[in-house]
């Protein structure tokens, strides 16, 4: 049976980027991302509709977003849903849908171009690691291992 887990969106960040090291050593970046969705109701009303999920990267890539957006900037995403489950404190059973990146993209006009706006990424308090972002090369691009400027 063929089956298909891709997601396409584009939204505005909910919150500044978050990279947190694991104890494996490897770093994930988290963030939230609202989409829009303008519509008329049943009584020709305009109304708006906000989606809000929730999105993790691992690795440069996630580094890398967080440099370079903040909260409110627009950004386009592509990647997989994954299903999140874990027991609470109180031994309850829970599970949330979120979105693992596989890659991004700058999104908006020029004017509203990231261009110098390279920024450090926010961490956890409770985290005693941070990732020191490495500004003399940090790709988004589809290959993380390409060692190149980001496009403007």
């Amino acid at each position: 049976m063929a089956s298909l887990n891709k997601v396409l969106l584009i939204g505005n960040l909910t919150r500044d980027p978050e990279v947190r090291m694991l104890p494996s050593g490897r770093s994930v970046c988290k963030f939230g991302l609202a989409i829009n969705r303008n519509f008329k109701d049943a009584e020709g009303n305009r109304r708006e509709e906000a989606t809000f999920v929730d999105v993790e990267s691992f690795g440069p890539r996630g580094e890398a977003l967080a440099r370079f957006f903040s909260k409110g900037k627009p950004i386009f995403v592509e990647g997989r849903l994954k299903l999140d489950q874990w027991e609470s404190q109180t031994g309850e059973k829970r599970s949330r849908l979120l979105v693992d990146l596989e890659n991004w993209e700058f999104v908006g006009a020029k004017q509203d171009s990231y261009e110098g706006e390279s920024r450090e990424p926010a961490t956890s308090a409770s985290q005693s690691t941070q990732v020191a972002p490495d500004r003399s090369s940090s790709p988004p691009a589809s290959d993380p291992d390409l060692n190149e400027d980001v496009p403007f």
